[in-house]
């Protein structure tokens, strides 16, 4: 990571009229919906030394909205005329004096970069680890996830688009500092901090600094993402990620610039990117009925993970439901979910759920060798675990993931 020296800047009150760029509009249709889901996060205003179970650590403040503070990304490059480049994402906006880049929630400001979200999630919540989806990472085990405002992508079907495409000042935020988060999620008896429900990449400066006090407290990072960043960033975030879960929505360009206003490649490049840098990494693809359901393109799918990432690399097939600007497609049908499951396994790939689907078989985990149940799941109840020391208790076969916590 570069070396850089935080720049914060106070906020001035929020230009109740921004620009109206062509994303602004497209939030547009989430403005009442996102009114509505503000009073179902999870609410704590607890003030400074009432951590439940903990010492004073630091002051968590909020919901309050609209953001708090800003931090200077070291992420960008200075063009002429107090212009910058952001160098975060493989969108490389350009971005002028006064303005946001497509995530919404970076300013330039007199030729420097900022981020808008800094220490400032709209949700937290101790989730369990199988929702992220992670289902060979500490099964059973809770893990503290955050978001903030914001998105890098567009997808016409997301199913948080409450708060991804929202703008920080439309959000209520709380102030949540890296260390004070790390408390917590130890107070609340977590295993892991989830970096998650919108694109993690968006508040990388919060995440990296999160993930460095998390790995301090003795526990690990995960994050559930688009996969949507650029190479120097991501090498340096892979240092403190134990595991990753990324959403792989196509496996066509036509579909990602449809569907997401994004592109194919990067993301498997970080696919990859990720597992040769030694994080555990588990696949996520939304059948879509129509849009990405053909199974010559899965089945081609699925020999790029087994050839390029691993044929031991999780596989999650999850259903479709109707959401946001996709309501007018059904939810998935089950038979074809069931045929991504056989052409994904006769393309070689040892592990590969169904998710969505309450109590279908392919929740669980079955070891590739001898085919016996190692892992029941139904929903995010797990049963016993019949994996020792990392290897199939029937048979040996070693069972790809995170069993235990990392010594230290």
């Amino acid at each position: 990571m570069p070396e850089w020296t935080r720049n914060v800047i106070e906020i001035p009150e929020a230009d109740p009229a921004p620009g109206l760029t062509r994303r602004c509009f497209l939030r547009g249709v989430s403005v009442s919906a996102l009114c509505l889901a503000s009073l179902s996060l999870p609410v704590c205003t607890r003030a400074q030394g009432d951590i439940p179970g903990g010492d004073e650590v630091d002051r968590i403040s909020g919901p309050t909205r609209g953001y708090i503070e800003a931090v200077e990304s070291p992420y960008y490059m200075p063009l002429s005329g107090d212009r910058v480049k952001c160098l975060l994402c493989p969108r490389g906006c350009t971005v002028d004096e006064g303005k946001r880049g497509y995530c919404e929630v970076r300013e330039n400001r007199d030729g420097k970069y900022y981020s808008l979200v800094y220490a400032n999630p709209c949700t937290y919540h101790a989730d369990p680890i199988e929702k992220k989806p992670l289902f060979h990472v500490l099964p059973g085990t809770r893990s503290f996830s955050i978001a903030t405002a914001g998105c890098n992508l567009t997808c016409v079907f997301c199913q948080n688009f409450e708060i991804s495409q929202a703008l920080p000042e439309d959000t209520f935020n709380y102030h949540l500092t890296p260390k004070t988060l790390a408390k917590m999620a130890g107070d609340y008896l977590c295993r892991s901090v989830a970096y998650t429900y919108v694109e993690p990449t968006i508040f990388y400066e919060y995440m990296i600094d999160c993930a460095r006090e998390v790995q301090a407290a003795g526990l690990i990072n995960v994050m559930h993402s688009n996969g949507y960043i650029n190479p120097t960033p991501r090498s340096e975030l892979a240092k403190y990620l134990t595991a990753a879960n990324i959403d792989l929505k196509g496996f066509s360009e036509s579909f990602y610039s449809e569907m997401s206003e994004g592109t194919l490649a990067p993301v498997l490049d970080s696919i990859a990117g990720y597992r040769k840098a030694g994080v555990h990494v588990e696949i996520t693809n939304l059948v879509i009925p129509t849009k990405n359901d053909d199974m010559a393109m899965i089945r081609e799918m699925a020999q790029w993970i087994k050839n390029d990432v691993g044929a031991d690399t999780p596989l999650h097939f999850s259903r479709f439901h109707p959401m946001y600007r996709l309501k007018n497609i059904p939810n998935t049908p089950l038979e074809i979910l069931m045929d991504a499951y056989a052409a994904a396994k006769e393309e070689g790939l040892e592990y590969v759920y169904i998710g969505n689907v309450p109590g279908n078989k392919y929740e669980s985990t079955y070891c590739p060798d001898c085919g016996e149940m190692i892992l029941f799941r139904a929903g995010y109840f797990v049963g016993e675990v019949k994996i020792d020391k990392g290897k199939c208790r029937f048979c040996g076969y070693p069972i790809s993931g995170v069993w235990e916590m990392p010594e230290g």
